[in-house]
C-alpha cells in the first residue's frame, strides 16, 4: 500500500501539476462561420476557376461544392460555388467589391453572391385563379421555412370567400389579398404592376390570365409560371384533358420563365410521373396537380438558391 500512496503522491509533480498553482488559459470561442453562393456567367478564358478560388481564399473562405459547365464550342463560361467565410475577416461589403473586381476581370454577364443568413429573402408576389393546390403548397412551404421568400400579397382574379382556407390562412399571417376581376378587354394589368413594383420576382400559381408584353416590359423582372403538362407537348388550355384524350403513359408538369410568347420560356424544372389505362380523369388530373405542386416548389427554391443561369435564347443552366 506504500507503494501506492507514492505513486499516487507523486502524480502531480510527474503531470506538473501543483496544488497551489492551478491555471487554466480560455479560449476565445470561434467566430461562427457563415454560408455563401456565387454563380459566375462569363466568356470563357483561362484562370477562371483559379481567380475564383483565390478570390474565396485569399479571404479565409473555404469552397465547399463547386459546379462548372463550359459547353462545347460556345465560349462561354458558368460556375456555381458553396462557400463558408468568417463575417468578422471577410465583411458583406467587401466581398461585394471583390467579386465585382473579379467580373471586372473577365467581363462578366452576370456575377451574383449571396449569403442567406445576411441578405435579406427574396420578395415575391403570387398570382392565383380559382384553383387552390399550387398556391396552398407554396403558403405552407412559406410557413415551414422550405421556401426562403417572403410573400408580400396574394392576387387573383377569383373571389375567395372570408371562411375559406386560403383567406383564413393569408388573415392570419398578414398577408394581403387583391381580388381583381377581369375581363377580356380589361385585365388590370395596371393595378397589379402597382401591386408587385417592390417585388424581386413574380410567380403564377395556375393564374389563368395571360399577361400581356406591355406588362412583362414594365415589370422587368423574373417571372415563374408553373403549366401543368410536359412542354412542349399540350400547350393552351385544358392540357391534362389533352393528355388523358391522347392516351400518354407519362403525364408532367413544366416550370418556367414567363416571356413574351405563350408557354415558350425558358425551362427551369419539369417532373413526370407514369400514369395507365387503369387511370380515370380523376385520378390523372390529381396525379398531375401533385406534381405541379412539387416542381412549382422546386423551381422556386432552385431560382432562390442562385443554381439557374440563362443559357442561349431558349435555355437555362440549373446547377
Amino acid at each position: 500500500m506504500g507503494v501506492v500512496r507514492r505513486v499516487c503522491s507523486m502524480f502531480p509533480q510527474v503531470v506538473g501539476f501543483s496544488k497551489r498553482n492551478i491555471s487554466f488559459k480560455t479560449l476565445d470561442p470561434p467566430s461562427p462561420l457563415a454560408h455563401g453562393i456565387h454563380v459566375f456567367y462569363c466568356p470563357d478564358a483561362v484562370g477562371i476557376v483559379a481567380k475564383l478560388s483565390d478570390c474565396i481564399a485569399s479571404r479565409g473562405g473555404n469552397i465547399l461544392t463547386a459546379d462548372v459547365f463550359v459547353p462545347e464550342n460556345k465560349q462561354v463560361f458558368y460556375s456555381r460555388s458553396d462557400f463558408v467565410f468568417d463575417p468578422a475577416k471577410w465583411p458583406r461589403v467587401q466581398m461585394e467589391e471583390d467579386f465585382l473586381k473579379l467580373s471586372q476581370t473577365f467581363n462578366a454577364m452576370r456575377s451574383v453572391v449571396r449569403v442567406p443568413a445576411l441578405d435579406p429573402k427574396y420578395k415575391i408576389a403570387v398570382l392565383a385563379s380559382k384553383q387552390d393546390h399550387c398556391l396552398v403548397d407554396l403558403l405552407h412551404g412559406w410557413q415551414d421555412g422550405r421556401l426562403p421568400v417572403d410573400i408580400t400579397c396574394v392576387i387573383s382574379n377569383h373571389h375567395r370567400a372570408s371562411n375559406t382556407h386560403v383567406i383564413r390562412f393569408l388573415e392570419r399571417h398578414g398577408i394581403p389579398y387583391h381580388c381583381l376581376s377581369t375581363t377580356k378587354e380589361e385585365k388590370r394589368e395596371g393595378k397589379i404592376l402597382e401591386l408587385v413594383q417592390n417585388t424581386d420576382f413574380l410567380v403564377l400559381a395556375r393564374y389563368m390570365q395571360i399577361l400581356s408584353r406591355n406588362f412583362l416590359r414594365s415589370y422587368e423582372n423574373d417571372i415563374i409560371n408553373i403549366h401543368h403538362g410536359l412542354l412542349p407537348s399540350f400547350k393552351g388550355s385544358h392540357p391534362s384533358k389533352q393528355a388523358f384524350e391522347a392516351g400518354v403513359k407519362l403525364i408532367g408538369a413544366t416550370s418556367h420563365f414567363v416571356t413574351e410568347e405563350l408557354d415558350e420560356g425558358p425551362i427551369i424544372e419539369q417532373m413526370v410521373e407514369r400514369v395507365s389505362h387503369k387511370d380515370n380523369l380523376q385520378s390523372f388530373v390529381q396525379k398531375s396537380e401533385n406534381l405541379e405542386k412539387q416542381c412549382l416548389r422546386n423551381a422556386i427554391r432552385s431560382y432562390c438558391e442562385l443554381r439557374v443561369l440563362p443559357y442561349e435564347e431558349k435555355k437555362t443552366v440549373v446547377f
